[in-house]
């Protein structure tokens, strides 16, 4: 018959038991210990040296200065009066700039016009010189002497029986003959040889009367150019007005 072997005993196993309620019952005692207020100070565990700390490494150069944009002063607020001066400051200056902008052309637009009218001579100069050469030009000119006796009205001119002007006054042009001036009347050409120089005045004679008078002239025509004068005189013995042509040789 086999024996059989018994197992751990059973007394065994409840000392194992105790042992462990045992040490739970002290540390479970430990912690309330710990735990409760009255109990005894304990000293404060000493501080933990600090762990070295690896040496660092060397830093990276740094970077060149870069020129930063510039920035602008922050706006500082201004009163509603000051802002309105300067509003109208700044108004007042553009109008300035304007007006000087204005006279710079104006004096442009000047420089302009004289520089036309100089042209215009310059072309009106040439124009005679290609339209009456001086081997055939011939030019007729008036002028007249106090005009006591005689206001001019109009003239006409006839060379060789053929009219080629007839000119009306205004009393614009009549005061300028009074006072000295010296008109061009005709700007013609002629061939070489004789001819013949008539003119008729018309105007207001004393009295206040219609009158009406004429001249002659036969002159000769050169290679150069003819200058011929229609001149108007007072006669003071007379009392009345005279007529002459001259020739300006």
């Amino acid at each position: 018959m086999a024996q059989i072997t018994p197992g751990p005993s059973i007394a065994a196993t409840a000392a194992a038991r105790h042992t462990r309620a045992a040490a739970l019952a002290r540390l479970c005692v430990a912690v309330l210990l710990v735990a409760s207020p009255w109990a005894p100070a304990q000293a404060a565990p000493a501080p933990a040296a600090p762990a070295a700390t690896p040496p660092a490494a060397p830093a990276a150069a740094p970077p060149a200065p870069q020129s930063a944009p510039a920035q602008l002063p922050a706006q500082i607020p201004v009163p509603k009066d000051a802002a309105s001066e300067l509003n109208k400051l700044i108004q007042q200056r553009e109008a300035e700039a304007k007006e000087g902008n204005t006279r710079g052309l104006d004096q442009d637009i000047q420089g302009l016009k004289k520089d036309v009218v100089d042209l215009n001579k310059d072309l009106f100069v040439l124009e005679e010189e290609l339209l009456f050469p001086a081997n055939t030009q011939v030019a007729v000119f008036l002028s007249m002497d106090v005009g006591t006796f005689f206001s001019l009205d109009s003239v006409q001119l006839k060379i060789d029986q053929k009219e080629v002007i007839n000119y009306l006054y205004t009393q614009r042009e009549r005061d300028a003959l009074l006072k000295g001036g010296v008109q061009r009347l005709y700007l013609g050409n002629l061939k070489v040889g004789l001819h013949e120089l008539v003119a008729f005045f018309n105007g207001k004679g004393p009295n206040d009367r219609d009158y009406k008078r004429g001249a002659s002239l036969r002159f000769e025509k050169g290679v150069g150019a003819k200058y011929l004068e229609l001149k108007i005189d007072d006669r003071q013995k007379k009392l009345e007005p005279e007529f002459e042509i001259k020739d300006w040789e």
